[in-house]
C-alpha cells in the first residue's frame, strides 16, 4: 500500500508539515505496514520558503534588514545545498505579520527589507532565486525594493524619493543606472498565490489595501500611485505588466518584480512541486491524502488542492481531502477531482477547540479515510 500525504497547512493550527505528520500518524494506525511518502506542500505564501529549503537539503541564512516601517530586524532565508538557489519570503522582512494592528498602513510601508534580502542572497553567489510574495505589509508596487537594489526614483524636482504607498504619484522618472549589476545573471522565480491586476476595482489596492490598514481615501490614494507607477515604469522599461495575472499580488510587487527583476511569475503551487519531484510520487500511488484548512471556492481557483487534483487526474490515482471546514458542494467535490472530501470535525466545537484539537482530529480523520479506501485489504 503506497499512499502519498500532500497537504498544505491548516492556518493558525497546523503548519504543512505538522499536518504531514498527524495524517502519517492516522494511515500508520490504520495499517501498520503502508509505505508512507510525505511532502508537506505550499501555494506560495507563507511557509513556502521553508518547505522548498527542506526539499532542496538547504540551510537557513539570517540577514540584518530593515521591516516595513524602516526598523532594524533579522530575517530568514534559505539557501540549497548545493548553494545555487536561495528560497525568499518577502513576508520575512515586509509582512504584515511583522507590525501590530495600530501600525497596519500601506501608505508608509515599504518593500524595501525584501530588497535587502535579495541582495544578500546575491553576495552569497546565488545563481537563481525563487521569491514567495505572499502576507505582505505593503502598497508600494516593489518601488522599496527596486531602491534597495540600486534603482532610484525621483519627483517632478528631479529630488530623490523614498519609495513607499504614499511616495508613488510623485514618480517623475526612474534611474536603473545604480541597480545592482548580478540582476543580470540570476534567474527570478516569483511565486504568486493570486491574478490580480496591478490597478482598478479588482487590484492591488482596492483588493488587499483594506486588510492591510487602508481606509476608503487611503486606497483610492494608492490606486492612482500605482497607475502613476505603471505610467512611468512602463516608458521607462518598455513594457506595460500591470494587467498581467499577479500584477497586483503583495501590494503591486508581482509588477515591480516584473519591471525592476525581469523576474518571472508563477504560481506558488506550482513551484514547490515541481521541486519536489511530486509528479512520479503520485504516479506510483495507491491513494493521494491532501488538505489545507478551508476547502472553498478559492479552493476550487488554484490553491494546492487543485494543482493535486489535476495531477492525480492524469495518472487515476484516488484524492482524499482532509479539511477543517468543507464549503463546497459534493457536485463541485466530483468536478473538482477529488475522490473524497471530508472535514474531521467530529462535533460541535469552537474555532479555539478546533484549533487546539487538530493534530488529533486530522490523525483521526484519516484513521477512518485510510480504511474506507483500504476495507478489502
Amino acid at each position: 500500500m503506497n499512499i502519498l500525504v500532500a497537504p498544505d497547512k491548516f492556518r493558525g493550527s497546523l503548519e504543512a508539515a505538522e499536518v504531514c505528520s498527524a495524517i502519517e500518524k492516522g494511515i500508520l494506525l490504520a495499517f501498520p505496514d503502508a509505505c508512507v511518502h510525505v511532502v508537506p506542500l505550499a501555494d506560495g505564501g507563507e511557509g513556502t520558503a521553508e518547505i522548498l529549503t527542506r526539499q532542496a537539503s538547504g540551510s537557513s541564512v539570517k540577514a540584518d534588514v530593515k521591516d516595513p516601517l524602516g526598523r532594524l530586524i533579522k530575517a530568514s532565508y534559505g539557501i540549497s545545498a548545493d548553494r545555487k538557489t536561495a528560497f525568499i519570503e518577502m513576508a520575512a522582512a515586509s509582512g504584515l505579520s511583522l507590525l501590530t494592528v495600530e501600525e497596519h498602513n500601506p501608505m508608509l510601508a515599504s518593500t524595501f527589507g525584501t530588497g535587502e534580502l535579495i541582495k544578500n542572497a546575491l553576495d552569497q553567489g546565488i545563481r537563481e532565486i525563487i521569491l514567495g510574495i505572499g502576507g505582505s505589509a505593503t502598497t508600494d508596487g516593489g518601488t522599496g525594493m527596486a531602491a534597495a537594489l540600486g534603482f532610484q526614483f525621483y519627483n517632478q524636482e528631479k529630488h530623490l524619493i523614498e519609495p513607499n504607498g504614499a511616495s508613488l504619484n510623485e514618480i517623475k522618472s526612474i534611474d536603473s543606472t545604480h541597480a545592482d549589476p548580478r540582476l543580470n545573471d540570476v534567474s527570478i522565480t516569483v511565486a504568486c498565490d493570486v491574478t490580480n491586476p496591478l490597478t482598478g476595482l479588482n487590484g492591488a489596492a482596492y483588493i488587499y489595501g483594506p486588510q492591510k490598514g487602508a481606509s476608503p481615501e487611503m486606497v483610492k490614494k494608492l490606486d492612482d500611485g500605482l497607475k502613476n507607477l505603471t505610467a512611468i515604469a512602463s516608458e521607462t522599461f518598455g513594457k506595460d505588466v500591470s494587467r498581467n495575472p499577479g500584477a497586483g499580488a503583495a501590494g503591486g510587487l508581482g509588477a515591480g518584480c516584473l519591471w525592476f527583476l525581469n523576474a518571472v511569475l508563477k504560481d506558488g503551487t506550482s513551484i514547490v512541486m515541481e521541486q519536489s519531484g511530486i509528479t512520479q510520487l503520485i504516479e506510483n500511488a495507491d491513494l493521494v491524502i491532501t488538505g489545507e484548512g478551508k476547502v472553498d471556492e478559492q479552493t476550487l481557483s488554484g490553491k494546492v488542492v487543485k494543482g493535486l487534483a489535476g495531477y492525480c487526474r492524469k495518472f487515476n490515482v484516488p484524492l482524499a481531502v482532509v479539511c477543517g471546514t468543507l464549503q463546497i458542494t459534493p457536485e463541485q467535490v466530483r468536478d473538482a477531482g477529488m475522490t473524497y472530501a471530508v472535514s474531521v470535525l467530529n462535533r460541535p466545537m469552537d474555532l479555539n477547540v478546533a484549533q487546539k484539537e487538530a493534530f488529533d482530529l486530522v490523525k483521526d480523520a484519516t484513521f477512518h479515510l485510510v480504511r474506507l479506501f483500504f476495507s478489502n485489504r
